[in-house]
């Protein structure tokens, strides 16, 4: 994935307040999407979350963050610190690829035969820590670049992020469209293309073009969603994510 874009600007004069709205609006998903859900699970005197969901919540809810911290260092003109807090960045990406994963499957195994089970959507949480993982890992090998490295790091972001729009409107979605590959794609994934054109639509009004690096990890990311989601509604699939989740 080539950072590339040696004529695209660096910076622009709204860049200070720009990303941190896209960062604010990120956080406006994961609250709306997430909270309601916990408040009506201890309401209704569900079952306590497995220790692993409470230690992953932790994990995603901590690189929240740490990506605040990062934009407001950089907002701040403070780089020196926001390079030493990458490298717990870093670390703390690879541990939530490995935490998302165990969650995944350690809760889908607790529901399987319940009303909440789903064993398909198995392939949307690999989607997911799929494009979080190999986008991250794009943001550090461009970490000296920083157009590059900072749109990497909010499209890697951004794909995770969803678990937490599609929770607010998923189910709204899906009532008024139905269900298929493009309707599932809408409920599951719908704030990815828009907070994408979002950013991408702010670079071409400042810079009148958009970064490679950009295009291609939106791309990348999109295109792991529509294959995601034409797993999740073949037949086939249900039986692949039975076997690996070993029930």
């Amino acid at each position: 994935m080539a950072a590339g874009g040696a004529r695209f600007a660096p910076r622009a004069r709204w860049d200070r307040d720009f990303f941190l709205l896209v960062v604010g609006l990120i956080w406006l998903g994961i609250l709306m999407g997430f909270v309601p859900e916990i408040v009506s699970h201890v309401r209704m005197h569900k079952p306590a979350f497995p220790l692993v969901v409470h230690i992953h919540a932790a994990a995603f809810v901590g690189w929240l963050v740490l990506l605040t911290v990062q934009v407001a260092l950089i907002r701040g003109g403070r780089a020196d610190i926001h390079r030493k807090l990458g490298v717990f960045g870093a670390a703390l990406a690879a541990t939530m690829v490995v935490l998302g994963l165990a969650t995944s499957v350690i809760v889908d195994r607790l529901h399987y035969g319940t009303p909440d089970g789903d064993a398909p959507f198995l392939a949307i949480q690999i989607a997911d820590l799929l494009n979080f993982g190999v986008l991250v890992a794009a943001a550090i090998v461009w970490r000296k670049t920083s157009s590059a490295h900072k749109r990497l790091i909010l499209l890697a972001t951004i794909f995770i992020a969803n678990a937490g729009f599609s929770r607010w409107w998923g189910d709204s979605i899906t009532k008024l469209a139905g269900s298929g590959v493009w309707q599932d794609w809408t409920a599951f994934f719908l704030s990815d293309p828009l907070l994408i054109a979002l950013i991408g639509t702010y670079d071409l009004l400042t810079r009148r073009r958009l970064h490679p690096a950009f295009v291609a990890g939106s791309v990348f990311g999109l295109t792991v969603e529509i294959i995601a989601v034409w797993a999740y509604v073949s037949p086939w699939w249900k039986i692949e994510a039975i076997r690996l989740l070993g029930l």
